[in-house]
């Protein structure tokens, strides 16, 4: 794995790039626990997906992840902390269920809650922290200028002593009525794969959403070269560093719809010097794109998808961003590319925040 720093006064990122090979992949048992499968489960929320292929495979990815695969959905909610925390939305949808949900606020700036896999965490200024009288750790790099002190308290909902009657419990139930009492506006998405009958979120009368796809199709690129040269990768160093920096900042401008990539674009030098790495080749691309609240496993299943769905030497590269965070080491963005003509290889580049 190479990391690619910036010069430490710009510095708020840091770009990790992997080259390896995926092996063998079961659809009915996939993996879990290598990569890059765990790059993307560790993100929390995915704000955006972006698929990048040849034009020519369109149709196969369209007759079998698209027409066949419903859109992923979520919610918008407005809720009060207490009203997570109590009745048969506590009981059947945290203690029971598996929900990801995030309120609204800027992390590092509000106060801003959210809930994965049974843990709620709150992000909480000096004030609201000190109102509700929970147990938290201090959040960001002391003595920065111009920021204030936070604190961030977590509690893991399904543990046994997370109910009504247990001190931890009683004490956070009473600093959501008190000190955290204010209604807040949630995304909101269903991990599990069936509903609580009655719905206990009916009540509080949800937005419901769909993440349709959308499309891009024919776009004419000039195609840099996609394989590292594998020969060389035994002493990675600068001719490594620099490819896989052209080809991250390529796909990153088909994903901002750049006209820099197109066949045939003419820009004055004086306002973009940006040039495709040199391939000479021509090319039609597609790219599909999901926008919305998805959870990390709807992202792993869509690419466990588009693997067995595209034949075996045709190249792609999928990418997740997710929500800002502003939190040191957080998986903030990550791409897949598997080369053309590859036997399992492929190139990673995970962005991580730093303070």
């Amino acid at each position: 794995m190479l990391s690619l720093d910036l010069p430490a006064v710009y510095q708020t990122s840091k770009c990790y790039v992997t080259y390896g090979v995926m092996g063998h992949l079961d659809p009915k048992q996939p993996p879990s626990k290598t990569k890059p499968w765990t790059a993307l489960t560790s993100q929390d929320f995915v704000h955006r997906a972006d698929l990048i292929l040849p034009q020519e495979v369109f149709d196969i990815v369209g007759e079998k992840l698209l027409k066949s695969k419903p859109a992923p959905e979520f919610r918008r909610v407005v809720m009060s902390l207490h009203d997570l925390l109590s009745g048969e939305f506590f009981t059947e949808y945290i203690k029971k269920g598996n929900v990801l949900m995030l309120s609204e606020g800027r992390r590092g700036i509000d106060n801003v809650f959210a809930l994965r896999s049974g843990t709620l965490t709150m992000f909480l200024d000096k004030e609201a922290y000190e109102r509700a009288g929970l147990v938290g750790k201090p959040h960001g790099a002391k003595g920065k200028r111009g920021t204030k002190p936070r604190w961030i308290v977590e509690f893991d909902l399904t543990n046994k002593s997370m109910s009504p009657g247990k001190k931890a419990f009683d004490r956070l139930l009473y600093a959501s009525k008190n000190a955290l009492a204010d209604p807040i506006t949630w995304l909101f998405c269903n991990v599990s794969p069936a509903t609580p009958g009655p719905d206990p979120l009916s009540r509080h009368f949800p937005t419901s959403y769909a993440s349709n796809p959308g499309i891009l199709e024919g776009v004419s690129v000039v195609l840099p070269n996609l394989a590292p040269d594998v020969n060389s990768l035994s002493n990675i160093g600068e001719d490594f560093k620099d490819f896989s920096t052209e080809l991250y900042e390529w796909l990153s401008l088909i994903r901002l719809q750049s006209p820099r990539i197109h066949v045939g674009d003419q820009i004055d030098p004086y306002l973009s010097r940006y040039q495709v790495p040199e391939s000479g080749k021509e090319g039609e691309i597609c790219k599909i794109s999901w926008q919305g609240f998805l959870a990390p496993s709807w992202a792993r299943q869509t690419l466990i998808d588009i693997i067995t769905a595209l034949p075996s030497k045709t190249w792609f590269s999928f990418s997740t961003t997710t929500f800002s965070k502003g939190l040191a080491e957080d998986n903030t963005e990550c791409t897949i590319l598997r080369p053309p003509n590859s036997t399992g290889e492929y190139l990673m580049w995970e962005v991580k925040g730093q303070d």
